[in-house]
């Protein structure tokens, strides 16, 4: 049974900084074609922040992160990381990682229908 657990959310303020963590049990980074992090806000869609090619690395954001949040995977600790910086109060949001063991086209990496795996959330909150 695959898990995927998500730590490390909580409050900060406009311009800090978050590092979020999805542990996978179940499965190791080698059994999914891609991971990614998405995140849903009250009223909203969930919208894709940013995913990895487990096999060759490619990474791929959304705009309204780019150069802001760093994706990464740690495949020793099974782990997928997401690096938040300059964060501003338009960033809160419960946020979650997903995995998929089905191949993507290039480019539609960000869209929540191509994963199978998902997480629980954790809740990022930022003040102004």
């Amino acid at each position: 049974e695959v898990q995927m657990v998500e730590s490390g959310g909580g409050s900060v303020q406009a311009g800090g900084s978050l590092r979020v963590s999805c542990s996978v049990a179940g499965y190791t980074y080698s059994d999914y074609y891609l991971m990614a992090w998405f995140r849903q806000a009250p009223g909203k869609e969930r919208e894709g922040l940013a995913s990895i090619d487990t096999g060759l690395g490619n990474l791929h954001y959304a705009d309204s992160v780019k150069g802001r949040f760093t994706i990464s995977l740690d495949t020793a600790k099974n782990t997928l990381y997401l690096q938040m910086n300059s964060l501003k109060p338009e960033d809160t949001a419960m946020y979650f990682c997903a995995a998929t063991q089905t191949p993507v086209f290039e480019g539609l990496g960000l869209y929540s229908y191509n994963y199978q795996y998902w997480g629980q959330g954790t809740q990022v909150t930022v003040s102004s």
